[in-house]
């Protein structure tokens, strides 16, 4: 669960690096499947932490793309 939130944390900051995202808990390929989600439906809450951002997700669920999708369910979510 923790290693889920700091993926999410580094996918609510778009100019992160790999090595960010490998420091974090979370893998290049985590990061690039919901970048675009993130922005595109949560954008306007990405400074409101991890949480926040996590619950934006599940309520866009159905327009996720698919590999969005799948970081989330590989994560329990």
């Amino acid at each position: 669960m923790r290693k889920f939130f700091l993926v999410l944390s580094v996918l609510s900051v778009s100019a992160s690096t790999g090595a960010l995202a490998q420091q974090r808990g979370g893998t290049d390929a985590e990061q690039k499947a919901c970048t675009r989600d993130v922005q595109k439906f949560c954008r306007p809450l990405m400074d409101q932490g991890d949480l926040v951002i996590l619950s934006c997700l599940k309520e866009n669920r159905p327009k996720l793309s698919k590999p969005c999708n799948e970081v989330l369910v590989s994560h329990g979510q």
